[in-house]
């Protein structure tokens, strides 16, 4: 049986934030003290490391369910499918719905179950539930759908990958740069007309890896006591990322059986410019290959890191002509791949 995906759709928040918003914030290490650098150093090394210059935000009214929601209902107009006939409705996020100056999130009822309400799905054996896998949370979600038809437990799943990171970061802390909101949908379904999972490979580090990415308080002694915000340790995710991930992307296509000089695009999770790139050319050094031209597809550099919707909004984004200089052929062989907390890996290698 041919698994495939046969609709897509994205919501990109209109709330852009550009580098120099930045400039005036107090900026402080995880011990409370100042840096020794101004501002604008501060920024500019960030642009060089990761290649973002602008991310997006989403309006104070739109909560992750809410741009969820959007995504999902353009993915399934694109799909052209009855709403009425999805089996699973599943939503990977890692926060719940945030809203703006509170100090918890909000996971009840499940972001999934709140999509089908606002799609208005009246079908009660269409089963709604949230997927918290970290960054690689849409990819293991379509991994999960793509066991739900093999199985013969469904025949239409629709999985959204969505987040409003910019509430949960701490405004003194530099890495707050890095993260974005946004959300990505896919329709995933038995023998379609095109499009089929060849390969698919997951995996969990949660030794010394498992707190790599984790929730504290703010770097300032003057913020709120009771809040929490997305904390990481950059350098041990970029070192574990460069080692790991190329291992199972090269893992993933052996068990597909395609030689890699078919790959034609590589979406992995817009993580950190230079870090993609160091584990794009990690991949292909396996196979003792040199990285071929306009391979990967890049958002990061406008839309910023949005956790589990970078894989689905850039690969919508490509399939419709967004982004000019990437394109996408009936039967090109693409791969899927992202890292995040956890620490969680995964693949998947597919034919369009």
């Amino acid at each position: 049986m041919k698994i495939g995906i046969t609709g897509t759709g994205s919501y990109i928040p209109s709330i852009v934030t550009k580098n120099e918003d930045f400039l005036h914030h107090k900026f402080m290490e995880t011990d409370g003290s100042a840096f020794e650098q101004q501002n604008n150093v501060i920024i500019e090394k960030f642009k060089a490391i990761t290649g973002i210059a602008n991310r997006r935000y989403a309006k104070p009214d739109l909560k992750t369910s809410d741009i969820g929601f959007l995504a999902a209902e353009e993915a399934i107009n694109n799909a052209g499918i009855d709403k009425e006939e999805l089996d699973y409705i599943i939503f990977a996020h890692n926060f719940g719905d945030l809203t703006p100056g509170k100090i918890q999130g909000d996971t009840l009822p499940s972001l999934a179950t709140r999509v089908k309400h606002l799609l208005r799905v009246k079908n009660p054996k269409c089963i709604a539930y949230d997927l918290i896998f970290g960054c690689p949370g849409w990819i293991e979600g379509i991994i999960q759908a793509n066991a739900f038809i093999k199985s013969g437990m469904a025949k239409k799943c629709l999985v959204i990958g969505g987040e409003t990171l910019s509430r949960v970061v701490d405004q003194h802390d530099r890495d707050s740069m890095i993260f974005s909101d946004g959300a990505g949908a896919a329709i995933l379904e038995a023998n379609p007309s095109n499009g089929e999972i060849l390969s698919h490979a997951s995996a969990t580090y949660a030794n010394e890896e498992a707190y790599y990415l984790y929730f504290d308080k703010s770097n300032s002694s003057e913020a709120c006591k009771d809040t929490r915000y997305i904390k990481m340790q950059g350098r041990k995710i970029y070192e574990f990322a460069c080692i790991n991930v190329p291992n199972a992307m090269a893992s993933c296509l052996d068990d597909s059986g395609v030689n890699i000089d078919d790959v034609k695009k590589i979406f992995i999770h817009q993580a950190n410019e230079k870090m993609d790139q160091a584990i794009i050319k990690r991949f292909y050094k396996i196979y003792g290959k040199t990285v071929p031209e306009n391979v990967m597809p890049m958002s990061i550099q406008d839309l910023g890191n949005s956790s589990v919707a970078t894989v689905p909004t850039l690969y919508d984004m490509v399939l419709k002509g967004k982004l000019p200089e990437h394109e996408i052929k009936k039967g090109d062989v693409v791969i899927f791949a992202s890292v995040g907390a956890g620490m969680n890996i995964n693949a998947i290698v597919y034919r369009c």
